[in-house]
């Protein structure tokens, strides 16, 4: 027998938020609330469906109130984590750390410079006929498009990301991402 045998049963019986829960992924923390009120002998499964059908309907409805009190606790403590989560994200975006600013366009520099690197290596080996360099660099293509390709990529995301702060500043409001934007302009022509 499982949490989710008594739904039903807790539901009709009058308690539809703890029976709910009892149904889904938090089953097992609202039947140990409901097997504490009803004072079953273990908190199981079968001992609650065994008490269900003379508990005091009073009895459910505490068990009613106590999950709903549980549900609100955790939302609060949720609600107080994003709310410091996004204090301390609204706080790197106003700092004027040298390391915030600047990572993005040193880390662009130095990719730009691995680059011409590369290409001046290349010229020259082509310049001095050096045969050897040349083929271990042809067989490094695919080492080259993964490295380069996963760099540019992270490049890419922190432009786009200074863009949206640069913007977000600006205007007061968070700009809309390209997903966004998409999903706009498919929501428009339907």
């Amino acid at each position: 027998m499982d949490w989710s045998d008594l739904a039903k049963q807790v539901i009709g019986l009058g308690a539809p938020m703890l029976g709910t829960a009892l149904g889904g992924p938090l089953g097992g923390a609202a039947g140990q609330i409901l097997a504490t009120v009803l004072g079953t002998t273990a908190p199981t499964p079968g001992a609650v469906q065994a008490a269900l059908p003379g508990a005091d309907p009073n009895k459910l409805a505490e068990a009613e109130a106590r999950w709903i009190e549980t549900i609100r606790a955790e939302a609060e403590t949720q609600r107080t984590a994003i709310s410091e989560t996004q204090t301390t994200i609204r706080a790197e975006i106003a700092s004027d750390d040298v390391v915030q600013r600047w990572w993005r366009p040193l880390y662009a520099f130095e990719l730009t410079f691995e680059c011409a690197a590369l290409w001046i290596v290349l010229v020259h080996e082509f310049w001095t006929g050096d045969v050897a360099t040349i083929n271990a660099m042809i067989g490094a293509t695919a080492l080259f498009v993964t490295y380069w390709g996963f760099r540019f990529g992270v490049l890419g995301v922190y432009i786009s990301g200074r863009t949206r702060e640069k913007v977000c500043a600006a205007t007061g409001q968070d700009a809309p991402g390209l997903l966004e934007k998409l999903a706009k302009a498919v929501a428009k022509k339907k």
